[in-house]
């Protein structure tokens, strides 16, 4: 039996291997905060991300403020705690049996929701069903193909019962999805209260323009929740999000423009945190639509873009160059001795010749609320691959709606990933087939099988060759381009505080609003 009381890492779990991240910490002209947390004032945030079509419906949280505000509202069973590792929230405990596949989860007795009710059993399979069956229009519903019953041992106690082992299921509670709400007599989720058991209350909600908490008094976690409000502003322009930031509109910016971001570390009164983790810049190709059926040129378009030149150029050295594939030298199983998909025009030309697709022709979908630099970074691969004999026009979309009318949508766009804890969780939502957010429309039927037996062995040497050779598919036969890994980047006025930093999302693991305090 496996078991977790404090919280759980894979070194617990799977005999003493090394954590899960490696949550570097970047604080230039910063030290950590010396005076303890207090409680008061108001955190203002001006976050990247935001659309009118954002909803406080778990199942549509894509990424932006309404996922930063929801992490405050509400919990999930499980946190990713500043060293990487899955520890207890609304569950006090939790374990599995020995092939991984029966997952027990023990629920604090003193967690309530806003309206002073206890968190039961009930809420918690609501709030997964949410997520699961034919019906659901969640983008995690891959996640929970393997769950195939979840049930209730008392109000206080939840059973998953998996198809097969997983020995990574705790860190996907954790995910920004699975948070808990109430569940309604009928057993569904009632969402649209926006209720949750975290430390604030929705106080008002305006898709893409602001969202404002206030902080309940009777949170059941005493060492956080330190505001007595905060605010999230959308604002998806990086210019305007520093100058508000530079102005005092707001305390904190996530994803400054990194053209201008030595002039923020240079100015008085505002800090820069940065930190490595699992964030990547993604270019998905649908691999069921002419051209992008062809992996020759899938190929060529992966050796037709200078990575260097966008690390430098896009990222300003804030990141490090990526190999296709998803998994991130912060990732415990990184396989870092691949052969490197490198800028080579000859070698781009070579697999278009084999695709008979020489003077190919595309169009890219990109803007700014893709990623910060999107537009910067397609510019340059419009340029780098011209040396390659393809003809890359770039078509810039409206900010307002990219998430929910160009992404998934359009064959050939920009995209980003905050990436996950896990490389089971990540290749899951991602790459495997019949996942929702399947980006590329990807399908290999040897990843598949070894996404299976790799989530099921306890083996560490045995699920790193898998995820190993995983990795080396993804990276030659896959449909997306990754051509960078980026470290999370805020920025915040010194005026607010914090420990030290979660390397798992920005903003601290997007729970900064329940972790930060003012200085």
């Amino acid at each position: 039996m496996m078991k977790n009381q404090m919280g759980m890492t894979r070194r617990g779990l799977l005999g003493g291997a090394a954590g899960i991240t490696a949550a570097g910490l970047i604080l230039p002209r910063m030290a950590l905060a010396q005076d303890g947390p207090k409680r008061g004032g108001t955190l203002k945030i001006g976050h990247s991300g935001g659309a009118t079509s954002d909803t406080i419906d778990p199942a549509t949280y894509a990424a932006g403020p309404v996922v930063t505000a929801m992490l405050a509202v509400c919990n999930n069973l499980v946190e990713i705690d500043a060293e990487g590792a899955a520890v207890p929230e609304l569950a006090e405990s939790f374990e599995a049996d020995a092939e991984a596949r029966i997952w027990t989860f023990r629920l604090r007795g003193d967690a309530t929701f806003a309206d002073g009710r206890r968190v039961t059993a009930a809420d918690v399979i609501a709030s997964f069903n949410h997520h699961r069956g034919e019906d659901t229009k969640s983008g995690a519903k891959g996640s929970l193909a393997q769950v195939k019953d979840i049930r209730a041992d008392g109000d206080g106690v939840v059973v998953f019962e998996l198809t097969s082992g997983n020995a990574d299921f705790a860190y996907l509670t954790s995910d920004y999805h699975f948070v808990i709400m109430p569940a309604k007599a009928d057993g569904t989720l009632d969402w649209q209260s926006g209720m949750g058991t975290g430390g604030y209350v929705l106080e008002n909600f305006e898709p893409g323009v602001r969202i404002v908490l206030k902080r309940r008094d009777d949170y059941w976690k005493k060492d956080r929740a330190w505001f007595d409000t905060a605010e999230l502003l959308t604002i998806n322009d990086p210019t305007a999000r520093q100058n508000a930031l530079m102005t005092g509109e707001v305390d904190v910016i996530n994803s400054p423009d990194l053209a201008t971001l030595h002039l923020l570390e240079r100015r008085p009164g505002l800090k820069l945190v940065e930190v490595t983790g699992t964030a990547h810049y993604t270019m998905p190709m649908f691999c069921d639509t002419a051209p992008f059926t062809d992996v020759n040129v899938r190929l060529a378009l992966k050796h037709a873009i200078n990575r260097q030149e966008v690390l430098d150029k896009v990222l300003r050295g804030h990141g490090q160059i990526a190999n296709d594939s998803p998994i991130a030298p912060a990732n415990r199983f990184y396989a870092a001795d691949l052969p490197q998909n490198s800028y080579d025009p000859d070698k781009a030309r070579h697999y278009l010749k084999q695709a008979g697709m020489e003077g190919l022709k595309l169009e890219i979908s990109a803007a700014d609320a893709a990623s910060v630099g999107a537009l910067d970074m397609v510019q340059l691969f419009q340029q780098s691959a011209a040396a390659a004999g393809i003809e890359l026009s770039v078509k810039r979309e409206p900010d307002d709606g990219y998430w929910s009318n160009v992404w998934l949508k359009k064959p050939f766009c920009v995209s980003y990933w905050n990436g996950r804890p896990t490389e089971d969780d990540m290749f899951s939502l991602v790459y495997a087939k019949g996942a929702e957010w399947n980006e590329a429309h990807w399908d290999n039927a040897r990843f598949n099988e070894l996404l299976l037996s790799a989530r099921a062995e306890l083996d560490t040497a045995l699920r790193a060759e898998m995820y190993h050779e995983m990795q080396g598919i993804v990276s030659q036969d896959g449909g997306t381009i990754i051509p960078i890994f980026v470290n999370y980047i805020d920025v915040v006025k010194d005026t607010v505080a914090h420990g030290k930093v979660a390397s798992n999302r920005f903003l601290d693991g997007w729970k900064a609003v329940e972790r930060w305090w003012q200085a």
